[in-house]
């Protein structure tokens, strides 16, 4: 029993930078309405801040001190450095692999970069993750015979400029996996609703402050 609740400790610990991420940039975005930027160096602030307290506790257990002010600076560049390094792959770089089509992949550099930074820390646990959606325009509700939505968080919103909803594939996947993703998303701030359209998929989405109420 003591071995299991060391591990989960050690998991939990483990996955807490991640979690700080990205929960913490949502915050900024839905309660201090920040730019997308913005959110994202203050999340990165805080994890980093985290990351520093790892890397001091595990200097601290190796040496019996935690050093001069040269190393404690370079543990803050440290952990700096790897959370912008992080957070900018996870940004800017997607697998064709998660994608469903390789035209998705425009359209992912104008979704959102929280939402785009969330979907990519969750491909290293899901590595089956398939987005079937990102951003639209008008027409594409028309060719998939669907009623238009003036106000889609697909759509590029006016003020961020980017968009604020993904659609990702549920078919095909076990009910607990789906479970476990839509739990992921929730967590982490975001809107998840499950819900058929053109095919079953689970539409996750990021608060709009030009439509608050849309999902």
């Amino acid at each position: 029993m003591n071995l299991l609740y060391q591990l989960i400790k050690i998991a939990l610990l483990l996955l807490l930078p991640f979690a700080i991420l990205i929960r913490s940039a949502t915050y900024f975005h839905v309660h201090y309405e920040w730019p997308a930027m913005l959110c994202l160096m203050g999340s990165a602030t805080a994890t980093a801040i985290l990351m520093f307290i790892y890397f001091s506790f595990f200097y601290g257990k190796f040496t019996g001190s935690i050093g001069n002010f040269g190393a404690v600076k370079r543990r803050a560049l440290i952990a700096f450095l790897v959370v912008v390094v992080y957070s900018m792959h996870g940004i800017l770089f997607f697998s064709s692999d998660n994608l469903k089509s390789s035209a998705l992949k425009n359209e992912m550099n104008s979704l959102h970069p929280i939402l785009r930074l969330s979907l990519s820390t969750l491909v290293y646990a899901n590595k089956d993750l398939l987005i079937t959606d990102a951003s639209r325009v008008p027409e594409d509700y028309k060719k998939m015979g669907l009623p238009s939505n003036s106000t889609s968080l697909h759509y590029k919103q006016p003020t961020s400029k980017f968009a604020h909803a993904v659609d990702l594939r549920t078919k095909g996947k076990s009910e607990w996996v789906n479970a476990l993703v839509k739990g992921y998303f929730s967590l982490m701030g975001f809107n998840t609703i499950r819900h058929g359209g053109t095919a079953d998929h689970l539409h996750v989405s990021l608060k709009s402050h030009d439509y608050p109420h849309a999902k």
